[in-house]
Order: structure tokens, then sequence, then C-alpha cells
């Protein structure tokens, strides 16, 4: 859907002269029918650079308005360098693997396209959908499982088995899904963003701060039983009071990364690196920087870090291909390892989440000390405020509580497994929402909406459930519109309902218990997928096909 025709003062730039600027090395980015040139704020981007790389040559209106407030918005006009007439087609940006021919390049024929490089990837593990119901269906005969397992391996076939499973999966996800065609995709882009006007209207973004007081007072009573406890010597509940003030502490942190509290991007900022690292020891800059790339390219296994976690979990059979993360920028290798623990993965599920706060320290580390935190730009002081709250958390709860507190180093070592541990049920809600998922790249003409809605579940639960969730039980309505605080999420959904139905989308919402269950049958599918490759190997090695 062609947005507003932006101002005539600026020059109208061809196809041609956009994706030669790309192929020279320029962030080039179309928003609001306007060409944008980000190169000069890519160091200075908050939320880190591979965040604009992923819209290269992409319209990102859509993503722009999502996670950007109206301030930051206007600031982007300093950097439009023309405009483009009717409706944009994307590029498949460079970090993606598009590929871009310069200025000195003879064309031959103006139709042919920049050659594209789309990895593309599996798909749903879930139901058919009703066609009488928004939501897709939650009973009946239909498994992931038997539907991969039923595909024909020809072996005088090109196609390697991971080639075929890929395929079939995303042939599923064309069958489940409105089709891409651009009227189609322009009708979903329009109707979405009616329904943020709507959104807006109805004032589900303004925040209602009795409920922070109700959550502050929360906070309180933890932190207080978790000393209470301390005191007395009863130090195994102090340390579980301790780790549920740290799960508590998340959804805050959460919110105030998205300037979902004040609106503010510096109030947020500060109250977001004050719950986050000074009272929970992890770095909010890590975060947004890792979970901006995470809202932009959900669920993709070469470049959502959320979904990256070789060689203990893989939510697809394409990380047995040890595919290159763009994010970490390295290989993600299907190694020894891998192969026995991929192979148990839907057996290790909780017990490695047990020990998912250990990994955030040490990414939040390598995050302000291996220099990818800003430093210069509005966001050059977050570095400085954040170690100087790792150095706080760590005086008050290495030295104040694990040393000073506790008699001996056993006692440590429980008081630090359990108040850890009890945080887990967070990783958990973290992964929920996308490890059962579709991670399929269906190809730059899906509209931003509709892939989100494909890669995202909701979980049902009552309302008085809502402050153990904490919001994360929205993650589709979350995905749409991230600024929402997240006490009117609940309200939201009923509208996002309304506009999934009415658009042909459908809408995952699954119960706590049976979203569980299909996030531990992904991961059984994976490591099934996994033990039939290495059975294919092993035949082949032993007929002499391939060697050891």
């Amino acid at each position: 859907m062609p947005p507003p025709a932006p101002h005539r003062s600026l020059p109208v730039l061809p196809r041609r002269e956009i994706e030669a600027l790309i192929a020279d090395g320029h962030a080039i980015i179309i928003l609001d029918s306007y060409v944008l040139k980000a190169d000069a704020w890519r160091p200075f981007h908050p939320g880190g650079d591979k965040a604009i790389l992923h819209m290269v040559g992409r319209d990102a209106t859509d993503e722009v308005n999502a996670l950007h407030s109206p301030e930051a918005r206007q600031r982007m006009n300093s950097y439009k360098i023309g405009r483009v007439e009717g409706r944009w087609v994307n590029f498949v940006p460079p970090i993606q693997g598009g590929k871009f021919r310069p200025r000195d390049v003879e064309v031959v024929d103006e139709g042919v396209e920049a050659e594209s490089a789309s990895s593309q990837d599996p798909s749903p593990v879930f139901d058919p959908v009703d066609p009488s119901s928004e939501l897709r269906q939650r009973k009946g005969g239909y498994s992931r499982s038997s539907s991969i397992s039923s595909v024909a391996l020809d072996e005088d076939s090109r196609m390697s088995h991971i080639d075929v499973w890929t395929r079939e999966e995303i042939k599923l996800d064309k069958s489940m899904y409105p089709p891409l065609e651009p009227e189609v995709q322009d009708d979903i882009v329009r109707k979405y963003r009616e329904l943020g006007q709507r959104i807006k209207d109805a004032g589900l973004y303004q925040c209602n701060y009795t409920d922070y007081l109700i959550e502050c007072t929360r906070y309180t009573l933890l932190l207080a039983s978790c000393l209470y406890f301390l005191n007395i010597g009863w130090y195994k509940t102090s340390a579980a009071f301790l780790g549920m003030f740290w799960h508590q502490l998340v959804f805050s942190a959460h919110d105030a990364g998205h300037m979902g509290i004040t609106h503010s991007f510096t109030l947020d900022t500060i109250i977001g690196i004050v719950i986050a690292d000074y009272l929970g020891g992890l770095s909010l800059g890590w975060w947004k920087h890792n979970h901006n790339v995470h809202h932009i390219v959900t669920n993709s296994p070469d470049h959502d870090p959320d979904i990256q976690h070789m060689p203990f979990f893989a939510v697809s059979h394409r990380f047995l291909l040890s595919l290159r993360s763009t994010y970490y920028d390295k290989i993600m290798t299907y190694d020894a390892v891998a192969r026995v623990t991929l192979r148990a993965q839907h057996y290790l599920y909780y017990p490695v989440l047990l020990f998912g706060r250990f990994n955030l320290y040490r990414l939040s580390w390598v995050y302000l000390l291996g220099g990818q935190a800003p430093k210069r730009g509005p966001a050059w002081w977050h570095r400085w405020f954040e170690i100087t709250g790792h150095v706080f958390f760590w005086t008050w709860f290495g030295y104040g509580i694990l040393y000073r507190s506790l008699p001996d180093n056993s006692t440590r070592l429980t008081y630090l497994l359990i108040s850890h541990m009890v945080t887990m049920p967070v990783h958990a809600q973290i992964t929920l929402s996308h490890f059962a998922m579709s991670t399929a790249d269906l190809g730059p003409s899906e509209s931003f909406v509709q892939k989100m809605l494909r890669t995202t579940m909701d979980i049902e639960c009552p309302p008085w459930l809502d402050f153990f969730h904490g919001g994360l039980q929205f993650q589709a309505v979350h995905h749409l519109f991230p600024r929402i605080p997240r006490h009117n999420l609940r309200r939201t959904q009923a509208l996002v309902q309304e506009f999934c139905k009415e658009v042909g989308i459908p809408y995952a919402l699954y119960g706590f218990v049976e979203g569980n269950g299909r996030v531990i049958g992904r991961l059984g599918d994976v490591a099934r997928q996994a033990k039939i490759l290495a059975e294919c190997k092993r035949v082949s090695v032993e007929k002499g096909e391939v060697p050891l």
C-alpha cells in the first residue's frame, strides 16, 4: 500500500540509483516514501547498528513506527535524501545476503532486479487453520513430526534432506497464511495502520501509574522478605525470595526498554538501567541491542539472536547446517557437542534454563566491556552508567550478601544457585512465545504485521495471573505494538484478535501447559531430525558413499 505522498521538494530517486547507493555501502531505508541515508546515525543508534542494517533496501515504515517514539521519528527527517514514487518493492538487505549492482555495472534489462540471496527457513508446528475461527486450531490430528517424516527423501534428488524439509514447511506456511501478492499484503498493512490509530484513540498507549505503584509494592515486599529471612538465618528461603524479586523486576525493565512507562527515551532508560543493572546485574543496553534485532527479524535462524542457542538448543533443522549468525558474526557450528546435546534437547530444556541467568551475566559483560555499547551520540553515557550499576550490584549482592552475610562457601554456593534458578520461569516465558513458532523466511514481500503474527504466540491465562507472566503472555500483541504499556495489553488483545479475523491471519493462542508442550514438541522434532541425518550418514559411510 503506497503511503502518503512525501513533500515534493526532494528529488525522486530511481530504484536503480537506490540500488547503486546500497552497493556502495550506504544504509538506505525507505520511510513513508522518503529515502533515508542512515550512515551518519549507524554508530550512534542506541539499539545498535544491526537493527538498521536489517532494514536496508526495505520499506521500514511499520517497523520504525512500532519501535520509535514520535520524537525519534521527527529526528529522522534530517537524514532524508530523496523520495520514491509508487509502491516500493523491498530488496533483501545485504546483511541477509542480498546482492546489489554498483553504479558502473551496465544494466541491459531494467526489469531485472538485483540478485537476492534469501535463505528460506522452516515453518510452523501448529495445526491447520480452522477457516471459521480467527485462532489456530488447538486440537486435531496434525503434528509437525508426522508431516515431516512422511516427506519422500529421494536419494537421486539433488536436494539434501534438510532442503526437502525446508521446502515442505515453507509450503505449509504459505497454505496457512494470506497470499504474498502485493494487493493482499497492502490491504493487511492498511488495516494494521488503521488498528494502530484506533488503539491510540482508545488511550491504550497511556500508562496508568497506579499499576506501577502496585508493582513497586510487590517488589518491596519480595526484597524485604529476602532480607528478613537472611537476617534470621533462613538462607534458602531468603534466596528464593531474592529470585522472585529478580523475576518480577525483569518485566518492568522490559517495559522501560520499550519506552512503555513514561514514553521518554531518557527517563525510561534511567528507570530501566536502575532496575536491570543496579538491582539485577544485567545490562539494559545489551538487551536493547539484542531485542531490537529480535523484533525486526523474529525467529530467523540466521539473524534472530533470541533463537540462537547452539550447542544447547536448535528450534529449526537449519541449525544442523552450521549456520552463520549475522548478529554474533560467527558460525553456529553443529559440532560434536551439539550432536550430543541437540538429540536430547527436549529433555534438557528446563534444566538448561535453570542456569539462564548466568549466561545473561556473560552477555552483559561482553557488551559493556567488548566495545559494543555506543561511545558517542545521545547514548554515550549509558555504558558508564551501566558499568557503575554493575559495580553497585556486585557490591550489594556479591559482597554484601554472598560474602558478608553467609557463613561458609557451601551456603554461599547454595544461595547463589537457588536465587538464580528461581528466575527460570522468566526464561521459559521468553522462549515460550517463539520456540514453537514458524522459523520460515517467506521473502521480502511479506508484511511486517503478518511476519510478527506468524512467528509469535500468545499464552492464555486468567487476569489474576497476569502479574506472574508480566505481560510476556501477550507477545503477539506486543510485537505488533511494542510501546504499549503491558497493563493495557489484555485490552489491546481483543482488538488484535478482531483484526486477525478480518484479514485472515491465524492468531496463535494457547494455554500455558499446552504452549510448553508445543515447545517441547518442536525441540523433540529437531532432535529426531538430527538422529535421522546421523543415521543417513552412518548408512552412507557403511556403503562407502561418503568418507568418515
